[in-house]
């Protein structure tokens, strides 16, 4: 028992120190594991601690990933994308995975064993680019969608994947395996439903377990949590998840299926249950530990040994990996009619490969695919191409983007008509604000930066112009130096702060309104000058706190007068606090700051407090106001 405990206190006290640190530095979570086993490496090995079973435990990590994932794959959304997903995401999986091949082959290997390694390293790592497109703001812009829908259509290729691999099994590897299993065990018995039957059998009852899983998905989840739901136990509800899921992936077991794919078709089969998200917040964190726990364990069995005879060999490996996988991600981007920085964001971002090839790499030796040694060498393939992928983050940040900045400037479409309003972004605030507009009979000048946005505009004769509404040179063209009004609709806080701190600058007179995300960016936009700042969910939730209160019982006037009470404290408050907000400290460590909201948050509640509870008392009389 002491063993186990100091090996689970080993593991978690890296993930906890590592993780942070390296999200801090812009690595990611998953780099941070995989640091993290590198970290606690030695230590395992002084303990005699089995990496390798643990990693097998921390597998089912990715069986609950690929539930998940089947969850969130509505049939509507995949149909919406699906030239995307087949045409960019087909293509670099097809094309990648064929290019590899025949590198590997050109080095001497099977075809089969070939072709393994094609799959592997076809994959590109989810975990790390979608959490760097979000935290760089660049997960809206044409690269940043074209990426989001390879590596969807590359979660979704993992599941055939998995099914293909067993059958590219070496029959040297399958059975020196098989003696292996025998020696371990003494006669290397399993459980299976298959054994012994005849190829028509196997085929019956593996069409029969995946029926089962569907009618399982779609008949008995129901019931089983409403049964749960009387309990009225949140435990229960968590062990019935976990149960599903272990179930279907124990019957896929038994049938020689991979249980990734048994619990992807159910995540699937759910994913338009009402009980959706009650499976996602319960397996969730079980995901993410295993997840974790599989990142160190790879970490902790990378051969540094290995790593260092063959460095450059290793090396020029990665690098080749990296060009190649770039060089089909470019093509496909002048196909799909990426341009400039998108389209080098596409290519840099998806170079690597990911931590899926980790699972298929382990798999594969389980199948007896590839040989374990040459699984060695991939794995360190693998972990250092991921390695370097905030190198490649920063090459594109630092040296692609500014050299495109100029090219796209010139691509920019050449304003005609000059408007007394101008409007930034055509989204979903900028687009229902020049609809309205529109229909006053006014004619705004509207700017967007989104090339995909704009192709969609033209199918509705919509007028607008491409560009970077941020560049002086296209502020000028469109005439904002006679405009009367210029509205910022940016999904991006960083360039709306920007963009108000250079018209304040250059034209005072100009009324500007301002999208500000949440409270704090509504104190950087007063900081920056702007005084017509728009919370951009603040009037729909005062609107849904309206009808809350209308649904307890109380009047239409009654909700009215005390969402006004609440919005007239909550807008003299922010006022207040602006006059001590300084955009150049972290709120967290700004004293003046903090200390100002303290003393007044006293009296303001207490007010709103007494004028709530004058409303209140009156009597609930009166109609209920309309919901829309």
């Amino acid at each position: 028992m002491t063993d186990i405990l100091l090996t689970a206190f080993i593991f978690l006290i890296a993930g906890v120190v590592a993780v942070p640190i390296a999200s801090r530095l812009g690595l990611g979570s998953v780099l941070g594991f995989l640091i993290a086993g590198i970290a606690i490496s030695p230590i395992l090995s002084a303990l005699h601690v089995d990496v390798v079973s643990i990693q097998h435990f921390a597998e089912f990590g990715v069986v609950m990933m690929l539930f998940l994932v089947g969850l969130e794959l509505e049939p509507k959304m995949l149909w919406a994308m699906r030239a995307k997903l087949l045409g960019l995401g087909g293509g670099q999986v097809g094309l990648t995975a064929a290019a590899v091949m025949l590198a590997a082959m050109v080095f001497g290997q099977p075809l089969t064993v070939a072709l393994a390694i094609g799959l592997v390293m076809a994959l590109s790592s989810t975990a790390i680019v979608l959490q760097t497109l979000g935290e760089k703001g660049l997960m809206r812009s044409d690269g940043g969608q074209s990426s989001f829908s390879v590596l969807l259509f590359q979660d979704i290729a993992v599941i055939p994947m998995l099914a293909l691999v067993p059958l590219l099994a070496l029959p040297e590897l399958t059975e020196a395996l098989s003696h292996a299993a025998h020696s371990d065990d003494g006669h290397g018995a399993s459980l299976s439903l298959v054994d012994g039957l005849p190829g028509w059998g196997v085929a019956l009852v593996t069409l029969a377990a995946v029926a089962a899983v569907i009618v399982i998905g779609s008949h008995l989840t129901g019931p089983i949590f409403r049964f749960i739901a009387g309990a009225q136990l949140r435990e229960l509800f968590i062990a019935a998840a976990l149960m599903i899921v272990i179930g279907i992936a124990l019957l896929m077991s038994l049938v020689g299926l991979s249980p990734a794919l048994g619990t992807f078709l159910a995540g699937v089969v759910l994913a338009n249950s009402e009980y959706r998200h009650e499976l996602e917040s319960d397996i969730d964190p079980f995901k993410g530990l295993l997840l974790g726990l599989f990142f160190m364990t790879v970490g902790a069995a990378i051969n540094f040994g290995l790593l260092f005879d063959n460095f450059a060999l290793i090396l020029g490996l990665t690098i080749g990996l990296i060009l190649v996988k770039s060089a089909v991600l470019y093509a496909l981007a002048v196909i799909f009619k990426l341009r400039g920085a998108d389209r080098w964001l596409f290519t840099l971002g998806l170079a690597q490969a990911g931590e899926f090839g980790f699972v298929l790499l382990a798999f594969a030796v389980t199948n007896g695919v590839i040989p374990g040694d040459l699984s060695q060498i991939l794995l360190l393939i693998v972990a250092l191409s991921m390695l370097l992928t905030p190198a490649l983050f920063i090459l594109f940040d630092r040296v692609v983007a500014p050299r495109f900045s100029d090219s796209e400037a010139r691509e920019m479409d050449d304003i005609d008509v000059q408007s007394n309003i101008i409007i930034a972004g055509h989204g979903r605030v900028g687009g229902l604000i020049a609809r309205m507009l529109r229909g006053c009979g006014m004619a705004p000048t509207v700017i967007d930066f989104s090339s995909a946005q704009l192709e969609m505009l033209k199918a509705f004769d919509v007028k607008a112009y491409y560009g970077d509404a941020c560049r002086p040179d296209l502020l000028h063209a469109a005439g904002v130096a006679q405009a009367d009004l210029f509205v910022i609709a940016i999904d991006d806080k960083d360039r709306t702060t920007e963009l108000v701190t250079y018209l304040k600058h250059h034209y005072p007179n100009l009324h500007i309104v301002a999208r500000a995300h949440d409270r704090n960016h509504v104190y950087d936009l007063w900081a920056a000058g702007a005084r017509d700042i728009i919370r951009e969910t603040y009037d729909s939730s005062m609107r849904m706190g309206r009808s809350s209160i209308e649904a307890l019982g109380y009047s239409q006037s009654q909700a009215t007068r005390m969402v006004d009470a609440f919005n007239a404290m909550d807008r003299k408050s922010m006022l207040q606090v602006a006059q001590h907000y300084d955009p150049d400290i972290p709120a967290m460590e700004n004293e003046t700051y903090l200390a100002s909201i303290r003393d007044m948050r006293e009296d303001w509640e207490s007010d709103l407090a007494a004028q709530m509870q004058a409303i209140m008392s009156e009597p609930k009389s009166g109609t209920k106001g309309p919901k829309a």
